[in-house]
């Protein structure tokens, strides 16, 4: 196992911020060689959908609460399971080590996204496969890509959470964030044993960040230039605010 310890975005302005970087053994080679940051769009030009394998475009005709009939446009995914009702999961590992006196920490990714041109600030996620339950979804990608082996907590239902729209006005592509347990203890999860397999074409650098300081990380990287992925942002941002209300909502007689 490979950890490193390193400034992020050096070829881009220096960047102060320090993380624990994971590479596995397998890992080490390749991402000690080509890191997220070196990849970028070369160029961007209109597509024909019949072209698309992963996306769509639709005409919708509908009838608003005034009975006058509209159009609106929207993208699909093209590769949610035939009567699945859920595109891809997010996975929501806390990484809190006995051992470490560091505290709890939020296992996250580093990824190159085209559609955006930056690096991307994620949790582990994935499509769901066909017959496979979120949650399964969740367990074996966490795997793939970064190794750890975790299971679903006793509370299912909770650890399953909503099923939430990416963005609505614009496509119909939906995800659940799945929280998972990563026994620390487990000599599987030790970084020397973690064996993730990740396709021939995916550059993913993991990382941890510690709850007590997420907002203000996750901050900090976007303005050195990081694109911060909406379920990461909202679970930050979500915390935060329960910081600042918790007294509030401890004393509320309802």
């Amino acid at each position: 196992m490979l950890t490193v310890r390193l400034p992020l975005l050096m070829r881009r302005g220096g960047y102060r911020l320090h993380v624990n970087c994971i590479y596995p053994p397998q890992m080490a080679s390749k991402m000690s060689t080509y890191s997220p940051l070196m990849a970028k769009n070369l160029s961007v030009e209109p597509m024909n959908t019949n072209e698309a394998k992963w996306i769509t475009l639709k005409k919708i005709t509908y009838e608003d609460p005034a009975g006058k009939q509209r159009l609106w446009e929207s993208a699909e995914r093209q590769t949610r399971p035939q009567n699945a009702k859920v595109d891809a999961v997010g996975v929501v590992a806390i990484l809190d080590d006995p051992k470490s006196s560091k505290g709890p920490s939020l296992l996250l990714q580093k990824q190159f996204r085209p559609a955006v041109d930056k690096v991307t600030i994620e949790v582990p996620s994935g499509l769901i496969d066909a017959g496979e339950s979120p949650a399964d979804a969740a367990i074996r990608e966490l795997k793939e890509e970064t190794g750890y082996i975790a299971t679903i907590p006793s509370d299912a239902k909770a650890a399953e959470g909503i099923l939430m729209f990416n963005d609505p006005g614009f496509c119909n592509t939906n995800t659940k964030m799945i929280f998972v347990e990563v026994d620390m203890r487990n000599p599987r999860n030790q970084e020397e044993n973690l064996k993730p397999e990740l396709e021939e074409s995916e550059y993913i650098e993991c990382f941890t960040l510690p709850l007590d300081n997420l907002w203000n990380d996750l901050a900090e990287l976007e303005a050195k230039g990081f694109a911060i992925d909406a379920r990461v942002g909202t679970l930050a941002q979500g915390m935060e605010i329960a910081k600042k209300w918790k007294d509030v909502l401890k004393n509320d007689p309802s």
